[in-house]
């Protein structure tokens, strides 16, 4: 059952990090209006299901009003609210007090933030480890998001809970990190990545929505476009055995979509993610209607 809802506000953000899911950078395109962040909200609300909204990016305070607005409608709507940041305003503790303040007013139950290397190399500089000390100040539920650097013999890390927030761990290889961080780790054949290990396609959760109206299953792929057909239409019709690329991932994950979709593809890759991405890339023309945008994929 679907019960999360998380809304990119923006594909835009202050860093551009090797390791970014979605392509995200200063110049990255695709911001929600206030009237889509409030249509979003309602159709979750029509759908009936859902329990969390979450507003990320991209860097959702780089629209800091309309994310605080946002939220605040979505409390208004019974919704549980969480917010992801890198704190790239956090320039002292005092000053992301001030930042966080409204969030506290509004009660949002979950605030991660990127504290990583990717973000802040200099550990004594670091904004995100001071507004995770502003928040818990203030009373506010706050989470570290790190994300390790993948080694060339990569060692043993935590692994993410199928269908669960990223909050820590390896990288997975899809996004920039497959054009960024690939160079020399080690890899395996591709008919090894038999299943999707973290997300479950079968019975989704939590989907991410953009100001497009993409409702992504995973980045880049999509179950359909809510402002095309309503969230609760798309999610009645939704059926994961006959999704042209869900259906051959969850009968034998990104091997069997390779097969399936008839795809080149290299002898070797680094985990499933990898396999699937480079994939669902060499498709994206074919099947527009449930690959994109482009840009999440480096094109355009």
């Amino acid at each position: 059952m679907l019960t999360g809802l998380h809304l990119l506000l923006t594909y835009k953000c202050t860093f551009e990090c090797d390791h970014c899911f979605v392509y995200s950078s200063p110049s990255a395109q695709g911001t929600f209006t206030f009237e889509q962040v409030c249509r979003a909200l309602d159709q979750a609300v029509s759908l009936g299901s859902i329990l969390e909204v979450y507003f990320e990016g991209g860097e959702p305070f780089l629209y800091y009003p309309l994310m605080v607005e946002g939220a605040r409608e979505a409390r208004k709507r019974g919704f549980e609210v969480g917010v992801v940041t890198n704190a790239y305003f956090a320039t002292s503790e005092a000053d992301a007090a001030l930042w966080l303040r409204p969030l506290v007013e509004i009660g949002i139950f979950d605030l991660s933030i990127s504290e990583d290397s990717f973000h802040a190399e200099d550990e004594q500089d670091n904004p995100g480890k001071r507004a995770l000390a502003a928040a818990l100040r203030q009373g506010l539920p706050a989470t570290s998001i790190c994300i390790e650097r993948p080694a060339v013999e990569p060692g043993s890390s935590a692994e993410q809970a199928r269908g669960a927030p990223v909050t820590g761990g390896k990288v997975k290889f899809r996004g920039r990190a497959v054009q960024k961080l690939s160079a020399g780790v080690r890899r395996r054949l591709w008919d090894e990545f038999t299943e999707c290990p973290y997300e479950d396609l079968a019975s989704p959760e939590r989907v991410h929505v953009d100001a497009y109206g993409n409702v992504h299953l995973c980045q880049g792929l999509l179950m359909g476009n809510m402002w095309e057909t309503p969230l609760p239409a798309l999610v009645s019709s939704y059926e994961p055995s006959s999704h042209p690329l869900c259906g051959p991932l969850l009968r034998g994950g990104p091997a069997e979509l390779a097969r399936a979709c008839g795809a080149a593809h290299e002898d070797g890759y680094i985990d499933a993610c990898h396999l699937c991405y480079d994939i669902r890339k060499a498709l994206i023309e074919a099947y527009p209607r449930y690959l994109g945008p482009r840009q999440v994929y480096g094109l355009d």
